[in-house]
């Protein structure tokens, strides 16, 4: 059906089903497809924001995302359980004896220390989050060096200037890190806190492979600061990934998934 014939309910039906198709649309582009000015198409774009189907950009849109909630560490430890076990498994799998790896501040790899303590490779972890340094002393394979600095008691962990000045020093394996949301769009990987950021770039600065620990959720969520771009990262371990544009998304960019 030719733009000019079609009325203004059918085409945002269309440019949905387009928007949810491709997770984004142009404003040009639509405009050719419909055959209708720049404007209609921008006034189209407004209309479907209200309703909450889709977020406004400089020259389109792009799908509404959930912005992950800003909850403390503790607040989720118990967050998606079986998850972060499964993810959990696949990180001891990966890590070889004497390797010394980097657990930075996230609830999964809570669950990774976990699986860690309870296994029998000797290692040496690194880590500025109090949890996993308190839950890796109990296992007598396991060398712990914690990372101090200014405690943030919300995270857990030591963040900031002091924290990545002492963290500087250590040449590092793998380190294992955690984000709030994963946005396959714009190639984002966020956090909440600036300085919670700056210290996961310093981390993965020092080490020879970065892996982010994320469950599938995380694609669907957003942070506020981009501390890293989906390619600054080795591989993605995630429990599992059931949505097939998430799935095209990941092998468009060649990212590997464990």
């Amino acid at each position: 059906m030719k733009g000019k014939k079609m009325f203004a309910e059918e085409r945002l039906q269309e440019i949905t089903k387009i928007l949810n198709a491709n997770g984004k649309v142009i404003v040009k582009d639509l405009s050719k497809i419909f055959e209708v000015t720049d404007d209609c198409i921008r006034k189209d774009l407004s209309n479907l924001e209200k309703t909450g189907i889709l977020k406004r950009t400089y020259g389109g849109a792009v799908s509404k995302r959930e912005a992950s909630l800003n909850k403390s560490i503790i607040n989720r430890i118990d967050d998606n359980i079986k998850s972060k076990k499964m993810i959990a498994e696949k990180v001891y799998n990966m890590v070889c004896e004497k390797e010394t790896i980097f657990l930075d501040i996230a609830s999964t790899n809570i669950s990774v220390a976990e699986a860690i303590a309870q296994g029998n490779k000797r290692m040496t972890v690194i880590s500025n989050m109090i949890d996993i340094i308190q839950i890796l002393s109990k296992s007598p394979y396991i060398e712990v060096i914690g990372i101090g600095g200014v405690l943030n008691k919300e995270l857990s962990g030591f963040i900031g200037t002091s924290t990545i000045e002492a963290l500087s020093v250590y040449k590092v394996d793998r380190a294992f890190v955690g984000s709030c949301g994963v946005d396959l769009m714009d190639h984002s990987v966020t956090t909440f806190m600036v300085e919670d950021g700056n210290t996961k770039k310093a981390i993965m600065k020092a080490s020879k492979k970065s892996y982010l620990v994320i469950d599938s959720t995380k694609f669907n969520q957003d942070g506020v600061y981009r501390f890293a771009d989906i390619n600054d990262f080795d591989a993605f371990v995630v429990d599992r990934i059931d949505d097939p544009k998430v799935i095209s998304k990941l092998e468009e960019q060649n990212i590997e998934v464990l």
